[in-house]
Parts: C-alpha cells; sequence; structure tokens
C-alpha cells in the first residue's frame, strides 16, 4: 500500500470517526430535546385539560365536556381528546374516529410510539377519589419528519465534507509521494555503490529539509567511504602480522591448557586418595570392635551348626532303623525292632529335637544375616567411590546402615537414640554422605569420656533435610570454633586423628551438594552439629573424589 493511499485513508478514517460522533450526538440530542418537550407538552396539556373538565365530570355536564373536547381538538397536533367517567363511560370525545374505536394504550416514552399518535392521559381527582380521566392522542409524524429531514442533511453533508477531505489528502500524498520518490531513487543509488549524488531541493518546506539533510547524509557517507578503504588497507595489512602471533599464543595456550588438565586430574586423583584415606581410619577406628561384632553371631553359628550335625546324625540313625523295620517280614521280628527304635527315640528325644531344630536354624539365619550386614556396610565404606554420581537416596536409611557399622565403637560407653522424621528422598551422593555421618558420630563418640548419649535426629526444614547429630560430651571451646573445618585441626590426643575429618565433611556438604554445616556447643555440655542438605541439587560442581 502506497504512502499516498495510507494518508487519504487514514486523514478519511479519523475524519468519517470525527463526524460519526459530531453528527451522531447532535442528531441524538435533537431526538432527545424534541421527544422530552412532546412528552411534556402531552403531559401538560393532559393535565390542564383534566383540571377544566373536573367540574363538569363533577355535575355530569355533558355538554359542558363537548365544548370543551372540541375547544381542546382546536391545538394544531391533536389527533383525538375524550373525557371518561368513574367507570370508563365516555362522557364526551372528538377528533379521528379510527384513533378513538382503537383500544387506548397509553404511551410511556415518544421512542416507543409505532403508530404516529403519542397516547396519553389525566386523571380527574377531588379529594383523593378519581373520578374519571381525560385521554387525549399527539400526532408525531411531523417531528418525525422534521427528525429524518435532519439527519439526511446531516448525512449529505458528512459526506460532501468526507469528499473535500479526501480530496485534499490526494493533493497532499501526491505531493509527498513525489518527493519521497526522489528519495527512494537516490537511496537506491547510494545503496548500489553510487556515492556521487546530490537531489534538487525545492520550496523551504519540511521536505526540502528532508532534502537537504539527504545530500549532507550523501557526501558524508562518500567521505565516509573513503576513510573506510584506507582502514580496510591498514587492516589487512595488520591481520597479516597479527597471524602469526595469533598462532603462536594457540599454541602457548594449547600448552598451557593441556598442563591445567593435568593438573586438575592429578588435584582429583589426591583428593580421592585423601578421601579414601580418611575412610580407612575411620574403619581401622572400628576395626576391633567389628571384628568382635561379628565373631559374636559367627560363634552361635558354629554352635548351632555342630549341634544340627549331631541332630542330622541322629535323624539318619532312625531313618535307618525304620528302613530295617519296614524290610523285615516276621511279628517277632518286627516288635523287637519297634521296640529299638522307640528306646532311640526316647535316647535322643526326638520331640526336643524337632522343637530345638527351628530354633536353631532361625538363630543361625539371624547371625548369618547380621554378620552379612556387618560386612556389607564395611565394603561401603571401604570402597574407593570415584565415579558415583547423584541419585535420589534415604538419608534415614543411609544414618541406620552407618550406625550398624559405628555401633561396636559407641555402645559400650554411649546410648545412641534416633528420632528419623518423615522426609523426602535427598538428590545426593550416598557414600560420601555416609562418610559424614561416620565422622560426625565418631567424633560424638571420642568427645564422650564416660558413659554419655548420642541423640540423632532427621526433619525437612523448607528446601533441605535437616540431619541433627548432638552429643552431651566434653564441647568445643570458643576459640577453637572458627578452626573446627581447617585441615589437619583436631582436638585431639597426637596419634589419635588426622584432622582431615571435618575438613572432608565440609567439602562434601557444601561444596559437593551446595548445603550448610551449622555447629553450636558449649564447653563442658555438648556439641550440636546440624547438616543441611537440599533437596534438590543446587551446586553442580565436581563430586569430592
Amino acid at each position: 500500500m502506497s504512502l499516498r493511499l495510507k494518508t487519504i485513508i487514514g486523514v478519511a478514517a479519523i475524519e468519517a470517526i470525527l463526524l460519526l460522533l459530531l453528527v451522531t450526538m447532535t442528531l441524538d440530542y435533537l431526538r432527545t430535546t424534541n421527544y422530552e418537550g412532546i412528552n411534556k407538552r402531552a403531559q401538560t396539556t393532559a393535565t390542564l385539560f383534566a383540571t377544566t373538565a373536573k367540574d363538569a365530570v363533577l355535575s355530569y355536564d355533558l355538554a359542558s365536556l363537548e365544548s370543551f373536547v372540541q375547544e381542546v381538538l382546536k391545538n394544531p397536533d391533536l389527533i383525538y381528546a375524550r373525557v371518561l367517567g368513574p367507570q370508563q363511560q365516555v362522557f364526551a370525545s372528538a377528533g379521528d374516529n379510527a384513533a378513538l374505536n382503537r383500544p387506548f394504550i397509553a404511551d410511556g416514552e415518544v421512542e416507543a410510539v409505532h403508530d404516529g399518535i403519542f397516547d396519553t392521559y389525566a386523571e380527574i381527582r377531588e379529594g383523593g377519589v378519581v373520578y374519571g380521566r381525560v385521554e387525549l392522542g399527539l400526532d408525531i409524524h411531523l417531528l418525525r419528519g422534521t427528525i429524518e429531514e435532519a439527519e439526511r442533511r446531516s448525512v449529505m453533508i458528512a459526506a460532501l465534507e468526507m469528499g473535500l477531505v479526501a480530496l485534499f489528502s490526494l493533493i497532499l500524498g501526491t505531493y509527498l509521494t513525489r518527493q519521497l520518490q526522489v528519495l527512494t531513487r537516490a537511496a537506491k543509488k547510494i545503496s548500489s555503490g553510487e556515492l556521487d549524488i546530490q537531489i534538487p531541493v525545492k520550496g523551504r518546506d519540511e521536505v526540502a529539509d528532508v532534502a537537504m539533510a539527504f545530500n549532507a547524509m550523501a557526501l558524508n557517507l562518500k567521505e565516509a567511504s573513503q576513510r573506510r578503504d584506507q582502514y580496510e588497507l591498514a587492516l589487512q595489512e595488520l591481520n597479516r602480522s597479527l597471524e602469526d602471533r595469533v598462532q603462536k599464543r594457540t599454541r602457548q595456550l594449547e600448552e598451557k591448557n593441556h598442563e591445567l588438565e593435568r593438573a586438575n586430574a592429578e588435584i582429583k586423583n589426591a583428593q580421592a586418595r585423601l578421601l579414601q584415606s580418611e575412610k580407612m581410619a575411620s574403619i581401622g577406628v572400628l576395626a576391633a570392635g567389628v571384628a568382635h561384632e561379628i565373631n559374636n553371631p559367627l560363634g552361635f553359628v558354629m554352635s548351632n551348626l555342630a549341634t544340627l550335625d549331631h541332630y542330622v546324625v541322629n535323624y539318619r540313625t532312625l531313618i535307618q532303623e525304620y528302613e530295617t523295620l519296614s524290610a523285615l517280614e516276621s511279628d517277632e521280628a518286627r516288635q523287637a525292632q519297634r521296640e529299638k527304635i522307640a528306646l532311640l527315640r526316647d535316647e535322643y528325644d526326638l520331640e526336643f529335637m524337632n522343637e530345638d531344630l527351628d530354633e536353631l536354624l532361625k538363630d543361625t539365619h539371624e547371625g548369618s544375616v547380621r554378620v552379612r550386614e556387618i560386612v556389607k556396610g564395611l565394603k561401603a565404606f571401604s570402597h574407593v567411590d570415584q565415579s558415583e554420581e547423584r541419585q535420589w537416596a534415604d538419608i534415614n536409611e543411609c544414618i541406620e546402615t552407618t550406625l550398624k557399622v559405628a555401633n561396636n565403637e559407641l555402645k559400650y560407653h554411649c546410648e545412641v537414640e534416633t528420632d528419623l522424621g518423615d522426609i523426602p528422598q535427598v538428590n545426593c551422593m550416598p557414600g560420601h554422605i555416609k562418610q559424614v555421618i561416620l565422622n560426625m558420630l565418631l567424633n560424638a563418640g571420642h568427645a564422650i569420656k564416660e558413659r554419655g548419649l548420642i541423640r540423632v535426629e532427621t526433619l525437612q526444614q523448607g528446601a533441605h533435610v535437616a540431619i541433627r547429630i548432638r552429643d552431651n560430651g566434653c564441647g568445643i571451646a570458643e576459640d577453637e570454633m572458627s578452626k573446627l573445618f581447617d585441615p589437619f585441626f583436631t582436638t585431639k590426643e597426637v596419634g589419635e586423628g588426622t584432622g582431615l575429618g571435618l575438613a572432608i565433611s565440609y567439602g562434601i556438604i557444601v561444596e559437593d551438594h551446595g548445603g550448610e554445616i551449622q555447629v553450636e556447643s558449649q564447653l563442658g555440655e555438648g556439641t550440636c552439629f546440624t547438616l543441611l542438605l537440599p533437596v534438590e541439587p543446587q551446586n553442580q560442581s565436581e563430586p569430592l573424589n
């Protein structure tokens, strides 16, 4: 769509909207004013007529009423008039017979009239009693004809004005587009590379100003193009000298990158060895107790197996005697064999063997499961989990597994209470989390010199799962709190700790999992470590290997 057509359509549309609003408001005002005048005139005429006819109605003076009706019909706009008595009987009437003979229906608004006659009435009252009423009909054809004529003239005036506006828009659009065409042709020449161009300037209006600005722009572009050509030659020369330096610098960066990758791999291997060393140190602390934990169930498993072996021999002997009994044919021999079997049953106490057999098997199974769980826990902690990835894990299950491993180290001088809440699974590295929990439990056990209590609880705090490990041990001095997570710092005696447990725990919880470790301690009263783990991973850094 051309600018000229847009200008014509735009101006015409604006003019049409304004004219439509003006004509609509004017005609609406004309109709409202005239209709209200007709309504008020009808009400006033009917009221005046009712007042005039009241005495004649009260006295049943029909001659006067006929005179009043004829008098009121002298009003040129009235079609009919009549006076009704209290029983709706007609006392007097005059005017158009067709209007008088139709049923009377009073009109409330002039707009609602469809037959061209505005019907109205007024009651004749005296002392609050209605004695009749007068009915009138006003002709509104002339009024409607006047309004319709006004509408036609308004439409004609609007159409004429729209035509004049469209003509003016056409002239203006033609003038503007002619100048824009000149600018367009010149712009196309510039875009094709022809910068030595000037367009003629006519007049002193805004279009002439645009033409002068265009000529200035073309001149500036020409000068800029010449400077650009000079810069390009200089850049080409500079690029040739830079290529060699870039290639040399790239080789240096690649070598540095390879060195950084090797250093990073060495750091990761060192971290893995450090974590594994701390794990093995923790397991070394537990080793004697774990051996005792394994020996106890193994002892009664072996004892039960010996008893079961004795029972098996007895059962085999009885089975053999029963087979002998089934092979005998004489009654005397069979009776003697039955007596022998009865003696063996009494000797072996078969009833006791049968009852004891279930208990032996049950105890043996429980002992085997206990040994398996202890070995499974040790294997989980001793495993070098370099390739462990995040997975959804039950923190309560991690705590229970860790407590099984640490049980023998703690049970002789600590009572362990657990309050594991209803918490969601956490996206984490469960092997690393178990290592942190084990470190915390062992530290709590070492802080308790004689008998004490360790309480482990879990709960959900917003988007985090909290693990709270509290002991009533010796506590931590205030001046040592700030150094707790420093590598190689320990409050234990020389040879009893590496000083890496809390540092590694900090790296696992805070750096690897985006969590938090909170410490509360009172010297001589105990310590509480709170581990906050986000349910969804927040820190996507490489795991501590």
